[in-house]
This record gives structure tokens, C-alpha cells and sequence, in this order.
């Protein structure tokens, strides 16, 4: 294969941080493709309304992924629709292996495969997903103003984002199987001082009910005693875990305990030309606006990075 037939740059995942690396490395000049599975926007589409990305005030998760994509594609930008089975870290080049047995080389990648929150599989839960059901506290919770909202889980982010929604909501429970929670001692205290939230010890969700407005109640069942109950409430959101998506991440490159990738403030790893953005990267926030940043900062130096390299081999040619 000649140096022509290899990308300067590949991007993996197509979420905001994917196309706004694969807009800056256009306007970079770099041989570039981007592929992901699902549809354009990741996550992002999964959003009802979007309220707090800058410049626009109001839009929905798929018309802001719409509008992403449709921005990438203006430059150019190549895209692929396939799976990638792994990531494969070289010297000369990575080369990055898909689904159909094919395999893309680069000087350079961006892997922006994101994370998932855990889901409790309840009934009512997908279903009502946007129009009450929240993973996010930041991004959903202006909609819950003087409302009633239910936070299940018992973790640091339950109780931290139960806090955040104190500030915002009428009223906050947090549901807990057990009956401590399971939160750093400071973030004990701070709920145990908040007036607005009331601890509902051992219970566990069993179903989230909605009517035209939306979600409506969610049912409780007392692990104890089996009791069951209608809470009825505004919004839920559910804290019980979230994981970086790092399957594709190959060994040998910097994890923190939990998951998440390690970079330097240019979002790169370890692994010379192999950059991580968004959600999978260890980093203070989730926010699209932030993974957007990312993808931003990965692909000016990835730019960089390309020039050097191929900078390097021609000077090497000549030596010959």
C-alpha cells in the first residue's frame, strides 16, 4: 500500500466530539474518515431538548446531531457506516481493523467511542426516556424547576447530583436499597443538611408510570418488607453507574481505576498519535459542549503530529 492510500487522520465514534474532529481536521488539510455504527450524533440523539450547548438557545438531541453532521459533511468529510473490531497501535501507523474483515491505516487516531449510563431495565424506563427518565442532572434538570423529581442510587454521583437538583427542584427523593448510602461522608452530611431531599431507605424501583405529560410516578418496592407504593413525581433520574465505552482501547494505553482513558491536555494518550476525547476520557465533565471541545483539541494536534511525521519520513527518503 503507498503512503498515498493511507489516512492522515481516523476518527472512531461520530458523537459531537467525532465531527468536530473531523471539521477542524479538514479545515486542517488531513486525509480524513470518520466511521461509526449507529446514527450520526451518538448519544447526543438520544437528548429530547438541548438548552445549554452556546448560540443556540433551544433544539432537540437529533436536530443538533443533524446539524453536526450536516457541518462535517460541508468540508468533505469522508464517513464510514461500519463497526470497528479493534484499534491496532504500530510505529509507522495504527491501523484500525472493521467489522467486514477490512482495515484502515493512519498516522493518527481519535477514538471518541463515549460511555453508557447503567440502566435498572424497568419498565417504563426506555420508554419514557426524555419525557421525564434523565441520566443527567446537568443537562435535564432546568426542566424540573419547582417540580418534584426522584433520584435512584446511593453512590458520589447520586448524591452529588441530588444536591445539584436541590437547587433547581421543589422537592428531591433519593431512593436507596439500602439503608446508608453509599456516598463519600462529606456528601452525606451535605444531603443530610439539605431540606429539600428526603431519603427513601431500602426501596428499589420496580416501574416508571407517565401519562400525556409525561412521567407521572414511579413505583417503589420496600426490599424488606415488600411493600409496594406509587411515589408520584415529575421527573427520575438514574445515578447506578456509568462506563466509558473502552473496549476499543488498545492495551497498554493509560486507565484510571475506573475506566477512563488517561491524556494529556491534548488529548493524547501514551501511545504517540493516539488521542482519546469525550466521555471516555478522564475529565471533570460530561457535557456535549466539552466533548465538542475535545474533539477540537485532538484533532489541532493530531494536525500537528501528521506534519511532523510525515515531515520526519521525508527526511528520511532523502537520506536514503
Amino acid at each position: 500500500m503507498s503512503t498515498s492510500e493511507i489516512y492522515d487522520l481516523i476518527i472512531v465514534g461520530g458523537g459531537p466530539g467525532g465531527f468536530s474532529a473531523g471539521i477542524y481536521a479538514m479545515r486542517a488539510a488531513l486525509k480524513t474518515v470518520l466511521i461509526e455504527k449507529g446514527a450520526p450524533g451518538g448519544q447526543m440523539t438520544l437528548s429530547g431538548e438541548v438548552e445549554n450547548y452556546p448560540g443556540i438557545e433551544r433544539i432537540s438531541g437529533p436536530d443538533l446531531s443533524m446539524q453536526f453532521h450536516q457541518h462535517a459533511l460541508s468540508y468533505g468529510l469522508e464517513m464510514i457506516n461500519a463497526e470497528v473490531k479493534e484499534v491496532e497501535p504500530g510505529l509507522e501507523y495504527h491501523v484500525v481493523h472493521l467489522d467486514d474483515g477490512s482495515a484502515l491505516r493512519s498516522y493518527a487516531v481519535i477514538i471518541g467511542t463515549g460511555g453508557s449510563a447503567h440502566k435498572l431495565n424497568i419498565p417504563g424506563e426506555a420508554e419514557y426516556y426524555g419525557q421525564g427518565v434523565s441520566y443527567c442532572a446537568v443537562c435535564d434538570g432546568f426542566f424540573f424547576r419547582n417540580k418534584t423529581v426522584v433520584v435512584i442510587g446511593g453512590g458520589d454521583s447520586a448524591a452529588e447530583e441530588s444536591l445539584y437538583l436541590a437547587k433547581l427542584a421543589k422537592q428531591v427523593y433519593m431512593v436507596h436499597r439500602r439503608d446508608t448510602l453509599r456516598a463519600g461522608k462529606i456528601l452525606q452530611q451535605r444531603i443530610k443538611a439539605e431540606c429539600k431531599i428526603e431519603m427513601l431507605w431500602d426501596s428499589v424501583p420496580v416501574a416508571i408510570k407517565a401519562d400525556a405529560q409525561g412521567v407521572s410516578s414511579v413505583e417503589l418496592q420496600n426490599v424488606k418488607t415488600g411493600e409496594h407504593r406509587d411515589l408520584k413525581t415529575d421527573g427520575v433520574f438514574i445515578f447506578v453507574g456509568f462506563s466509558p465505552n473502552n473496549q476499543l482501547v488498545p492495551s497498554g494505553i493509560d486507565m484510571n481505576a475506573k475506566g477512563y482513558v488517561v491524556t494529556d491536555d491534548k488529548c493524547e494518550t501514551n501511545t504517540p498519535g493516539i488521542y482519546v476525547i469525550g466521555d471516555l476520557r478522564q475529565k471533570y465533565a460530561r457535557q456535549i459542549v466539552v466533548a465538542a471541545s475535545d474533539g477540537c483539541t485532538a484533532a489541532l494536534a493530531a494536525a500537528h503530529y501528521v506534519e511532523n511525521k510525515k515531515a520526519a519520513e521525508s527526511d528520511s527518503c532523502q537520506l536514503v
